[in-house]
C-alpha cells in the first residue's frame, strides 16, 4: 500500500530546534555605551601629583595624632618567676615601653608575693601569686584613660578555636547535655565522665584571660581624708561593644546540676562545681567575658580591661597589684598591661599614617619620573610605530653581512612593501 501522507507531516513530528543565538538586545549583544579613558601624560602626571599631595598630608596628620597619645606598656610575663620576693626590684628596661612627649625613660619596679589567698565572688582561692608593679607617670594623662592587657603569640584566629562556642547556650537557653555534646563547642563541650555540660562551653571560654588586674594606686598623693594613697578607679563597664551585649543572656534554668565550670574556671568554684552560693556567672553583665569572646585576627592583640572617663591620671608614682593566673610562658607568649589615652583617631598606631605617607610619596615619585621622561624623550600620542608587531625585523644588511631575507617593513595588514 502506498503511503499517501504528505511530507509536511514527517517534519511536524520532529522537534523544532531552539536557536542558541543570544537575544538581539544592547546588553546581550554588547552594544551598551561605554567610556574608556585615554591615559596620556597630560592626564596621568597631574593625577599622580594630586593623589600624592592629598595622601602625604593626611599621613602626616595621622602620625601627629598618634604622637599625641600618651602610653605606658609594661611586660610582666615572668613576674611569677623573676621578680624578687623580699622587696621591689628594678625591671629590665626592655620590659618597659613608655611613650610620652618629653620623658620616655621610666624606671619600673616589680615584686611577687606567693602564696596568697584571693576571693572570687565569695569563694577563696589559695596558693596564688600576686605581682606588684610600681611605675611612674611623668606627664598627666587626660581622660579618658584606658587600661588594656596585651597578649603576644596567642592565636585566637585558629579555625577550630574561633568556631568553638555554642550561641544558644550563651544566649541563656536551657540546652540539654546532648545538644551541647553535638554543638560546635567540641572538643570542650561536655564532661563524659560526669555526664555534665560545660558552661560556658568551648575553647574560647575556657581560655579566658583570668589575671585579676587591680586599680592603679597613686603613692604619696596629697592627703585626702587621712590617707596618703589615692586609688585611680578603673571601671569594668562600657568596655564591650553594645551589640555584643545583646548576644549574652543569663541562664533561664536555675538548676545547676547538669552543668559544671570549664576546666580552667574550676579553681574559682568549690570542688569545681556551681552551687547556690557560687552560681554560674551572669554572662550578660560580664563584659570581660564579652571582650574575650570577640576573637582577635592577629596573634598579638590588646583587649580593653578597664577605663576612667571622668578624671585625669595625675603625675606621680603608682602601684598596681595583679593576681598572676594566666601563664603565657607555656606557649612561648608574652603579656603586658597598657595604660593609654586617646586621640581624635583612636589609640597609638603609626601604621596607618606611615601607609598614607608611603602611598603619597610613591605617587609623587612616579609623577616626577613620568614628567622627566616626558620632557627628555616625548612621544607622539597614538604613534603606531611603537607597537611591537609593527617593528621591522633586524636587517642582516645593516651589519654588512648581505641582504636581509625578510621584508623591510611589516605592516599591520601582514603584506610586504617592495
Amino acid at each position: 500500500m502506498d503511503d499517501s501522507s504528505p511530507a509536511e507531516s514527517i517534519d511536524n513530528t520532529k522537534e523544532k530546534k531552539k536557536s542558541r543565538r543570544p537575544a538581539n538586545t544592547a546588553f546581550r549583544q554588547q552594544r551598551l555605551k561605554a567610556w574608556q579613558p585615554i591615559l596620556t601624560p597630560k592626564t596621568v602626571i597631574p593625577l599622580f601629583f594630586v593623589i600624592g599631595i592629598i595622601c602625604a598630608p593626611i599621613g602626616g596628620l595621622l602620625i601627629y595624632a598618634s604622637s599625641t597619645v600618651k602610653e605606658l606598656r609594661i611586660d610582666y610575663t615572668n613576674c611569677f618567676r623573676d621578680a624578687p620576693t623580699d622587696t621591689a626590684g628594678p625591671m629590665d628596661a626592655s620590659l618597659v615601653f613608655p611613650s610620652f612627649k618629653e620623658n620616655n625613660t621610666i624606671d619600673a619596679l616589680w615584686q611577687r608575693t606567693s602564696p596568697i589567698n584571693h576571693t572570687y565572688d565569695g569563694f577563696t582561692v589559695e596558693n596564688l601569686t600576686r605581682c606588684t608593679l610600681t611605675f611612674k607617670i611623668p606627664e598627666e594623662m587626660s581622660a579618658p584613660v584606658l587600661l588594656y592587657y596585651r597578649l603576644e603569640n596567642f592565636y585566637q584566629n585558629h579555625r577550630r578555636y574561633v568556631a568553638s562556642f555554642y550561641d544558644k547556650q550563651l544566649a541563656g537557653d536551657d540546652v540539654s547535655y546532648d545538644e551541647v555534646s553535638s554543638s560546635s563547642c567540641q572538643p570542650l563541650a561536655v564532661n563524659d565522665t560526669l555526664r555534665k555540660a560545660y558552661y560556658p562551653c568551648g575553647l574560647i571560654a575556657n581560655s579566658l584571660f583570668n589575671d585579676t588586674i587591680g586599680n592603679p594606686v597613686l603613692l604619696n598623693a596629697p592627703a585626702q581624708e587621712g590617707t596618703l594613697n589615692q586609688t585611680y578607679e578603673m571601671k569594668n563597664t562600657s568596655i564591650a561593644w553594645e551589640s555584643d551585649k545583646d548576644l549574652y543572656k543569663p541562664r533561664v534554668n536555675p538548676n545547676f546540676d547538669n552543668i559544671i565550670p570549664p576546666p580552667n574556671w574550676a579553681i574559682r568554684y568549690p570542688n569545681g562545681t556551681y552551687t547556690t552560693e557560687n552560681p554560674p556567672p551572669n554572662l550578660h553583665d560580664d563584659e570581660h567575658f564579652m571582650v574575650w569572646m570577640r576573637t582577635a585576627g592577629l596573634p598579638t592583640f590588646s583587649k580593653l580591661y578597664g577605663r576612667n572617663d571622668t578624671s585625669n591620671m595625675l603625675v606621680g608614682t603608682y602601684s598596681m597589684d595583679i593576681i598572676d593566673n594566666f601563664r603565657t610562658d607555656e606557649y612561648q607568649g608574652k603579656k603586658s598591661i597598657v595604660i593609654t589615652t586617646l586621640s581624635v583617631m583612636g589609640g597609638k598606631n603609626n601604621f596607618l599614617g606611615i601607609l598614607w605617607l608611603v602611598v603619597g610619596g610613591f605617587c609623587i615619585a612616579l609623577a616626577l619620573l613620568f614628567l622627566i621622561t616626558n620632557l627628555i624623550k616625548p612621544r607622539k600620542l597614538g604613534d603606531h610605530t611603537y607597537l611591537s608587531w609593527n617593528n621591522a625585523p633586524s636587517s642582516a644588511a645593516a651589519k654588512g653581512k648581505g641582504k636581509a631575507s625578510g621584508p623591510a617593513i611589516g605592516m599591520a595588514t601582514g603584506r610586504d612593501l617592495s
